[in-house]
């Protein structure tokens, strides 16, 4: 049986087992199980804490997980990033003192506050600095610089609402864009059958959330300018309808572009136009 190492509790675990459930896989927990199997699809599924995925992968316990790319790159673990899952996205950055001028290049003497000490110290490393002063804390880092303990932090920054309230300020560019990721012990565990079905499955799905089906009846002497806002993967389909003078037709577009495309195609004449989501896809 394959195993699957994914996260047991927050956001990246329910966003992972929904990806998971939509490719068809049984990986629902009831109460606390640490193992799900589904035997149907011959895998295990481990729930762990996010921070100790890599590490079981890395150390070869586990073939595969699911974690966060942040998380994978400070345990410092030897992984694979196989397949970037499009959920979890953050943006890790530095914050300094509002009333500072400072460059992350200048930071070697300073004390550094962040629950990602092997980011910060590799993303250092980068620019020169050696054996940084890193404070370690498991939260609430934003306050660290009221408090005395350091004078510089390093975080996830969303809005960077948290960050002005503390007195802070973002700067550099980020050392990192992280979000969830699959990851083996190796690049090639990727080439075992049942490796191969898995990333089939969740690549369909990724690439089905960028895609919508579009369908709509449109006059044939429209035809050409409707096929070209809507020209499919290949092509769109087009099929006779009772009216000769009309068609149908129906092709892929990007989910992004749906309201924009909907207001063209209206605008040429088409009418009946649907949108509808596609659950998987293969290209």
């Amino acid at each position: 049986m394959l195993q699957l190492a994914i996260p047991n509790k927050g956001a990246l675990s329910e966003d992972a087992v929904l990806l998971l459930k939509e490719a068809g896989y049984k990986c629902t927990r009831y109460g606390r199980e640490l193992i799900v199997s589904d035997r149907a699809n011959e895998i295990d599924f481990v729930f762990l804490r996010p921070r100790d995925i890599a590490i079981y992968v890395g150390n070869g316990i586990l073939p595969l997980g699911i974690t966060g790319r942040d998380l994978a790159i400070d345990s410092n673990a030897e992984v694979a990033e196989l397949q970037a899952l499009n959920f979890g996205k953050s943006s890790f950055r530095y914050a300094i003192p509002q009333e500072k001028e400072l460059r992350p290049e200048e930071f070697g003497a300073l004390r550094i506050a962040t629950s990602y000490a092997e980011v910060v110290r590799k993303d250092l490393a980068r620019r020169g600095i050696r054996n940084p002063t890193i404070v370690k804390l498991d939260g609430a880092v934003e306050i660290s610089v009221q408090l005395g303990v350091a004078d510089v932090i390093a975080d996830v920054v969303e809005s960077g609402r948290t960050l002005q309230e503390a007195g802070l300020k973002v700067v550099g560019e980020p050392l990192l864009q992280s979000e969830a990721i699959l990851i083996g012990r190796n690049r090639n565990v990727a080439e075992q059958p049942e490796v191969r079905r898995l990333l089939a499955r969740l690549r369909g799905i990724l690439l089905a959330r960028t895609y919508a089906m579009v369908e709509y009846d449109i006059p044939r002497q429209q035809l050409e300018a409707a096929c070209a806002i809507t020209p499919g993967i290949e092509s769109p389909t087009i099929s006779p309808l009772s009216n000769p003078d009309w068609v149908a037709v129906k092709a892929m577009i990007l989910q992004r572009e749906v309201n924009h495309i909907m207001d063209e195609l209206y605008d040429i004449g088409a009418r009946g136009i649907i949108v509808n989501d596609i659950r998987s896809c293969r290209i």
